[in-house]
This record gives structure tokens, sequence and C-alpha cells, in this order.
């Protein structure tokens, strides 16, 4: 569990790290700031792209050595970054990062639990842990070493960081042999299920809501708490860690998580447009952290119990609607933001939000 929550933090501390180094990323290669955030987007687009069709494409690999492959892809990503010479090797190794993290986001759950079966909700906690911890150390990192040795040098710490995790997770992982169904046939199945695709569409329902405005926090916090960003960023973590852990601990009430979270995460970006104080900002940041951290756990877990038979699959179309999510409210979150400012960002997330809620309450699921 821990070689697979430190694989995916990698990966995902990876994909974070040009937001805290974008103008020194751009002047050194001699782009304009925009050009420089495609580095952003196109892992996500990758992602999105690769998800379900990896497991068509490996369909008979034993999945231990598939994820292995993964994060050493990761390292060979990680190094083109750190050493391109210009925008095009630079935007090559972030479309290899998105495939890489998209793979392996999507067969982790799956050979965590046929490595410790019977600990479904334990293993889905672990793996959504390293996306809080990457989500909150990714860009921290990426600013202070741009500020210290230098922007590349974040990306060459992550393709250390890789080849260990690899070898870690080799050593950790016994054979996972894939599911004798995987491949095309699988997904044209799981597809057929219509609890199963209403339940992805919620899913990006609810992450864009998310990511409409998490990307512009800070801008939120300096409405009302200038000066006070990175510590209410260690508090958006801190409610991201009691998220994680509360959506497995009441994972045995999976129907009762995937419509309390969004509430949560609703909740968090209200409070923060109407908080007139330090102190209800900080109140809106844990809240806000719990919300969305709850969510990861809650449907990686929801779409495995709505397609029970099918959960290569299943996740696959969890990790896309996660990556198109992220695309398209960060995108959508910026276009608001311009043209009306961050209130408005954060009612359409909210907005998005309490939609998912309504949806995931009104879907009953097999064993509820």
């Amino acid at each position: 569990m821990v070689a697979l929550a430190a694989g995916i933090a990698i990966l995902v501390t990876s994909e974070f790290l040009p937001a805290g180094v974008l103008p020194l990323m751009a002047h050194d290669l001699g782009i304009t700031e925009g050009t420089a955030g495609l580095a952003v987007a196109a892992t996500a687009i990758a992602g999105a792209a690769t998800a379900p069709s990896i497991a068509m494409i490996f369909p008979r690999m034993d999945r231990r050595t598939l994820l292995v492959a993964l994060l050493v892809t990761s390292a060979v990503a990680n190094l083109a970054v750190a050493v391109a010479p210009g925008f095009l090797v630079l935007l090559f190794g972030r479309l290899v990062l998105g495939a890489a993290l998209a793979g392996y986001w999507s067969f982790a759950f799956a050979v965590g639990t046929y490595a410790s079966p019977g600990r479904d909700h334990v293993i889905s906690t672990s793996i959504a842990l390293g996306v809080t911890v990457a989500t909150i150390v990714g860009l921290p990192l990426g600013s202070l070493l741009a500020d210290g040795p230098g922007w590349r040098w974040g990306f060459a710490v992550a393709t250390v960081l890789s080849l260990v995790s690899a070898a870690a997770l080799s050593r950790a992982l016994p054979p996972v042999p894939a599911h004798p169904g995987a491949g095309l046939a699988m997904m044209r199945r799981a597809l057929r299920n219509p609890r199963l695709v209403a339940g992805v569409a919620l899913v990006v329902v609810v992450v864009l809501g998310n990511f409409v405005a998490y990307p512009f926090i800070r801008i939120a916090i300096a409405e009302t708490s200038p000066g006070s960003g990175m510590w209410m960023l260690a508090l958006w973590g801190f409610g991201g860690l009691v998220g994680n852990l509360a959506a497995g601990r009441f994972a045995h009430r999976l129907r009762a998580v995937v419509t309390v979270a969004p509430l949560l995460l609703a909740a968090g970006l209200v409070t923060t447009l109407l908080a007139g104080s330090t102190p209800v900002m900080a109140l809106a940041m844990v809240v806000w952290g719990i919300g969305m951290n709850m969510i990861p756990v809650g449907t990686q877990l929801w779409v495995t119990r709505a397609e029970p038979e099918r959960t290569e699959s299943a996740l696959a179309l969890q990790v896309t609607a996660f990556q198109v999510a992220i695309t398209i409210g960060a995108a959508l979150g910026g276009a608001v933001l311009d043209q009306y400012g961050i209130g408005h960002v954060l009612v359409i997330g909210a907005g998005a939000a309490v939609v998912a809620a309504a949806g995931f309450a009104a879907i009953r699921l097999p064993r509820d």
C-alpha cells in the first residue's frame, strides 16, 4: 500500500510541478507564460486519452510489470522536461507523463486489492492520500527549487524518485495477472452499464466544480486574507487529509459518502465567497479540502461497486472523468475569472457540486 501510494504521489507531484515554476520556465525556453501553461493542460489531455485505452493495448501484461513500466516511463518524461532545449521536447515529456499517470491511476486500485484482498477501502484511501500529499507538496516544491538551484531541478528530482518508486513497487508487489477478459470487450460491456455511465458523468461534474475554482484559490484567499496564502493552503491540505480518512472510514455507507462530499465541497466554495474575515476563510479552506478529497476515495469505490466484474474498465473511466474535468474546469474557470471575477467562479463550482450530490443521491447501488 505504501509503495502504491508513493507511486501515485510522485506522478501527481510531477503533474503539478509546472504550476510552481511557470514564469521561470517560460523565460528560460523563450515562450510566453500562456504557452508554458500548456505543459499542465497537455498532461491532463494525454491522461484523458490514455486511461480508457491502456488496458486494450496491454490486455495480457502482468499488472505489476505494467505499473513498474509506467513509473519508469514517468522518469523518462520528467528527464525530458529537465533537459528540454525547447518547448517541443517539454511538451513531449508532459504528454508522456500524462499517459503514465493515467495508466498507473487506472490500475493501482485493482492491483492493490489483488495483493491485499478484502481491504478495498484501505487501498482506495491510501492511493487518494498519495494524491492529496502530491497536491499539497507539488506546487510549493517546484517554487522552492525554482527560487534556489533552478526550475529544471524539480523535474530531475522527480526523475530519480520515479525510478526509486519503480524499484520499491517491483520489490513490494507480488505478480498480478491481468483480468482474463481485459481489453476492448471489457470496456464495451462496462459502457453498457447505465448506472456506471451516469456515475462517471457525475464524477466529471463534481471534479469540474472543484477545478473551475481550485487553480485560482490564491486569488480567492487574497480577497479576504492577503498575505495568508501559504498557511491557508496548508489548512486546505489538512482538510484534505481528514477527507481522505473520513471517506475510507465510512466506505460502508458509500452512497452517503458520494452525496455528502460534493455538498461539503459546495459549502466550502460558498463560505470562501462569503468570508469576511480570516477565521471564516480558514474554516472555508478546511471544509473545501475535506469535501474535495473525499471525492477520489468515494468515487473510486463507487465505480467498482457499480461495475464489480469489470473494475479495470470502471476505474479507467473514473480516471478519464477526472482528467477531462480538470482540463475543462481550469479553462472554464479562467475564462469566467477574466470576464466576471472570482465570485462567479466560486458560484459555478458550488452549483456543479450540488448537481453532482443530487445525482449520486438518486442512484442506488446493488448493495445499498
